[in-house]
């Protein structure tokens, strides 16, 4: 979300999401509200520092987690106060293990993604941090329900060895598609009962690799889909996978541009059709969302944005073909 006032995103979320509010993100805030930030506070026994290239893991907790840490809490006060007597899901959501070995850099400055063994420190630091993170969502929230996001929108540039070295002369080699499901598949093993959606927002999703994981949902920008993905979305509504289709820019020049809820879902309908599922599972499975975040719109966009989301959901529900 935009800005720097959290009660106000957090009021804002509760006040239009009727069945899935979430834990706002403010990055406007500064480092460690960021998504890698916020995400790297979590860990369990790792800590991150930020450099002038980014986010570097260091040997001792110092400034930059205290503040990530320092956010969380105060994000944690906020969404506490505008949930009293709320009983549903509740969105939380954190950097993934590729997207986060992508953005962390050893302490020589290149990814983690590069060394086999860094990365499996921190995925099993990833695990024990999110579960302490939803237990602590519990405690304080004992009506909710929380729902996992693991943002992975670095996942393809990983699978297809597209990640840059620090240099940028040459990229990271391709992770094997059979070893990056095994580490989402502990993760989202170690989040127990807690259904996970994993949300990519870049082009080429791996939906076959993602649901062989384990993932409850799978979170995409609708606007980047193309017909050689239509098998791999047909299986996984097939298999009951819930898709959150991104149909709604993260940014516009204005709220009004956000003014006919069923022509933003219309090619959501279109690929129903075309895949020949039952229309009656479509407003059961896709749920309508922002195509990527929210964070770089004005408060009033984003703010619109989520009543679209809204009612583009009712549209689907009211008229599925």
């Amino acid at each position: 979300m935009p800005g720097e006032d959290v009660r106000e995103a957090a009021r804002i979320v509760t006040g239009t999401l009727e069945t899935l509010p979430f834990l706002p993100e403010l990055p406007a805030r500064g480092p460690g509200a960021d998504m890698t930030g916020r995400t790297a506070g979590l860990l369990a026994e790792l800590y991150a520092h930020l450099q002038p290239s980014g986010w570097r893991i260091a040997d001792r907790p110092g400034r930059d987690t205290r503040r990530a840490r320092a956010w969380l809490r105060e994000d944690l006060d906020a969404i506490e106060e505008f949930t009293q007597g709320y009983e549903g899901a509740l969105k939380v959501s954190a950097v993934g293990p590729w997207s986060l070995a992508a953005a962390l850099e050893r302490r020589n400055g290149e990814a983690m993604l590069g060394d086999s063994g860094a990365r499996r420190d921190l995925a099993a630091s990833l695990a024990e941090g999110l579960a302490a993170h939803l237990a602590e969502v519990r405690r304080r929230l004992p009506g909710v329900r929380p729902v996992l996001q693991l943002d992975e929108p670095s996942l393809p540039a990983v699978l297809s060895g597209r990640v840059p070295t620090a240099s940028g002369y040459r990229a990271h080699r391709a992770v094997d598609p059979a070893v990056a499901e095994e580490a989402l598949r502990g993760l989202i093993a170690a989040a127990g009962d807690t259904p996970v959606v994993v949300h990519c927002c870049a082009a080429e999703v791996p939906f076959g690799l993602l649901r062989g994981a384990g993932a409850t949902g799978i979170s995409f920008d609708a606007g980047l889909l193309t017909e050689r993905d239509d098998e791999a979305v047909g299986e996984a509504a097939e298999g009951g996978t819930a898709l959150f289709a991104g149909v709604v820019p993260g940014r516009g020049a204005e709220a009004e541009e956000l003014s006919d809820p069923a022509g933003t879902v219309g090619g959501v309908r279109s690929l129903w059709r075309r895949l020949g599922l039952s229309p009656g599972l479509l407003a059961e499975l896709v749920t309508p969302t922002p195509a990527c975040g929210l964070a770089g719109a004005s408060p009033g966009y984003a703010r619109a944005a989520l009543v679209h989301c809204a009612r583009a959901a009712r549209s689907l529900a009211d008229n599925p073909e």
